[in-house]
């Protein structure tokens, strides 16, 4: 069961001709959490989800089961079918995943608290003994929760949902519940995400910045001076400059020709911005497996 910590919304590679290369995911996932973090959660946004079929998740699903850091792997959904979300949440089930996080559908604009609680309501009546993530995203789902829908949700459900992902950043300072755990999506919040209770994070950035993350999440745990916290927003700061998913890409790429793939309508950066990106790295001091330069 996914517990207080630094995660991330670990990175989907794909092969020349842009299917999952499943084994190659897996790891990237695995050289992050032994780079530092507590776990990781497939199929995010970062991880291409909603492009990616439901065959090859599954694929994916049936190969993490049995790897050494199963119980490090977490899984999201990433599907706008809410058959499809079932459909996949119960082939998980059958790999004893039951730890999801799930943002509701993103093609239609306009969802209501009604509706989204229906949405989850309809999960759970399918699979009464799954624990879920709350994923909120409005840039990507156009719907924002609320305080009062969350509430709501945890009260309806309280065995059901544990937490939520905000990387809307309208949760992390106002939503207060017993038990509840609130991983804020980005490392720039994530230690003032920990000093007001929340959980810690769930970031597209900790894809590189696993050690970094770990070093100011352990400090605050063991009430150490912080040291490594502006290095990690300053390089946050870059990547937000761009496409997250394009910038992460392009910057691993030039230290693994695995991430040089993307589905479309998704591309790398260009060379003058992945040029820039590099140099704003390199003024930070940062490297991937090296990020707790002084």
């Amino acid at each position: 069961m996914i517990t207080r910590g630094v995660y991330s919304a670990t990175c989907s590679i794909l092969n020349d001709d842009h299917s999952l290369n499943v084994d190659a995911t897996i790891a990237h996932a695995a050289e992050t959490i032994n780079n530092g973090l507590h776990g990781v959660i497939f199929f995010g946004s970062t991880g291409q989800s909603q492009l990616i079929s439901i065959s090859e998740k599954k694929d994916l699903i049936a190969k993490i089961s049995i790897h050494k850091l199963r119980k490090n792997f977490f899984l999201g959904t990433g599907c706008n079918s809410l058959n499809e979300t079932v459909d996949l949440i119960k082939y998980g089930f059958e790999y004893d995943f039951k730890d999801f996080l799930i943002m509701p559908p993103a093609y239609y604009k306009g969802n209501t608290a009604e509706g989204v609680f229906n949405f989850y309501s309809h999960i759970i009546s399918k699979v009464p003994k799954i624990k879920i993530i709350l994923y909120n995203f409005e840039l990507l789902s156009g719907y924002k929760f609320s305080v009062e829908a969350v509430t709501k949700l945890v009260k309806t459900f309280p065995d059901n949902i544990i937490g939520c992902k905000d990387s809307t950043s309208n949760l992390f300072e106002n939503l207060k519940l017993p038990n509840f755990l609130m991983f804020p999506g980005t490392e720039k919040k994530l230690l003032k995400g920990l000093e007001l209770g929340n959980s810690g994070i769930i970031s597209a950035i900790c894809n590189v910045t696993a050690p970094l993350a770990r070093k100011v999440f352990d400090d605050f745990e063991k009430k150490k001076q912080q040291t490594q916290n502006d290095k990690l927003i300053a390089v946050r700061d870059v990547f937000d400059s761009y496409n997250l998913i394009s910038a992460l890409h392009s910057y691993m790429s030039t230290k693994n020709d695995n991430f040089k793939n993307l589905l479309p309508p998704l591309v790398l950066l260009n060379s003058k911005e992945k040029k820039d990106l590099i140099n704003k790295l390199n003024d930070l001091k940062f490297e991937i497996n090296n990020n707790l330069a002084a």
